[in-house]
């Protein structure tokens, strides 16, 4: 009689996503499926769907007879990401500005407030969700999972870009946030796409003026 690994795959896919979204597992750094099993006290079935869910996710890689490692990207496959995600974050956007709530509305505007006094990872975390949810309202098929695929693969990094430019009150980050949140609320949406689609660029940009984030991860 097989047993059903969902439960404990679940749990397992949930803590290997928090250290390698928490920057506590670097890019390229080796899964052992063994080392896993014994961490969560279960067997490699649950370990094996778990890799397999988190490759779906755009967190780990799995090679064939070789075994699983932390996605990491090159300069070039990262710069390819964000000119993805220039073009079809708007327009995900723009599919969910119409119909966010009032309480959504709110929560970007706290968002956008709050992370200026964050440290750095209470910067990236509420970065995140502050973009997730400011997509969260858009009714898709296939491209909300495709942003947060894309979200998750270039994790590193954003945490690498804001170690770059800092995250401190004045930064521009911040300004991009706030006129980004004022458009949404305004229902300005194709100001909300273009505030979006620079936003995107200038992380990009800057990512490629600094070749050596890529080196050492």
């Amino acid at each position: 009689m097989s047993v059903d690994p969902g439960p404990a795959s679940a749990r397992i896919a949930a803590g290997l996503r928090q250290q390698i979204l928490h920057g506590e597992l670097a890019p390229g750094s080796r899964i052992r499926q063994e080392e896993l099993a014994a961490q969560f006290g279960a067997s490699r079935l649950p370990v094996r769907d778990a890799l397999r869910q988190l490759e779906a996710e755009g967190l780990v890689r799995l090679v064939a007879n070789s075994g699983a490692w932390v996605e990491r990207l090159s300069l070039a496959e990262c710069t390819e990401v964000y000119l993805v995600r220039e073009r079809i974050e708007p327009l995900l956007l723009s599919m969910s500005i119409p119909h966010l709530g009032e309480s959504e509305l709110e929560r970007l505007a706290v968002l956008a407030e709050s992370m200026r006094e964050a440290d750095l990872e209470g910067f990236l975390r509420q970065d995140r969700e502050l973009h997730l949810l400011s997509y969260s309202a858009a009714s898709t098929h296939m491209l909300h999972d495709l942003v947060l695929r894309l979200w998750n693969s270039t994790q590193h990094y954003r945490r690498a870009f804001a170690l770059v430019v800092g995250v401190d009150p004045d930064s521009p980050t911040h300004a991009e946030h706030r006129l980004l949140v004022d458009a949404i609320r305004r229902r300005q949406v194709a100001d909300a796409e273009d505030l979006l689609r620079v936003h995107i660029r200038r992380t990009r940009l800057e990512l490629a003026r600094h070749p050596e984030v890529f080196d050492s991860a």
